[in-house]
Parts: C-alpha cells; structure tokens; sequence
C-alpha cells in the first residue's frame, strides 16, 4: 500500500524559522550565505527520505528561503542593522 505523504508547511514553524535568520543575521554576509544553503540542504534531505515528492521538496525550500529573508528583512527594518 502507498501512501501520500504532505509536508507540514515549513513556513509555519515560525520558531524554526526566527532561529535559522538569527543565525544567519549573527555571521559575517559569506557565512550567512553557506550557513543558510547547509540549512536547505538538510531539510531538503530530511523531506526526501521521508518520502515526499522533489517538486514539494522544492516548494517547501522556496518557501523556507523566502521565509528566513523576510525575517531577515523584518529584522534590519525594526533594529536598523
């Protein structure tokens, strides 16, 4: 028996999220940059053994980057840095 599998939305886990784009916001632009790709990387891994479909994976990545750069944004407008 198959089963389809759907990923919780990744742009949901909003602590998940704030956690990786402090991250990224305490490292130099260079590191932020490989720090933020490992970071894809190892969720795109962790979806794929879980079975999930590469275009979900895909969509979830998107959404995962677009999610940490908004956080990124949010956070330059509300502290100045």
């Amino acid at each position: 028996m198959a089963a389809t599998v759907f990923p919780f939305p990744i742009i949901r886990r909003r602590a998940f999220i704030r956690k990786q784009a402090l991250h990224v916001a305490l490292i130099s632009p260079e590191a932020g940059v490989r720090y933020l790709q490992h970071q894809l990387d190892v969720q795109a891994e962790t979806m794929r053994r879980r079975g999930i479909s590469e275009n979900l994976v895909q969509r979830e990545l998107g959404c995962m980057r677009r999610a940490i750069q908004a956080e990124l944004a949010g956070n330059v407008l509300q502290t100045g840095r």
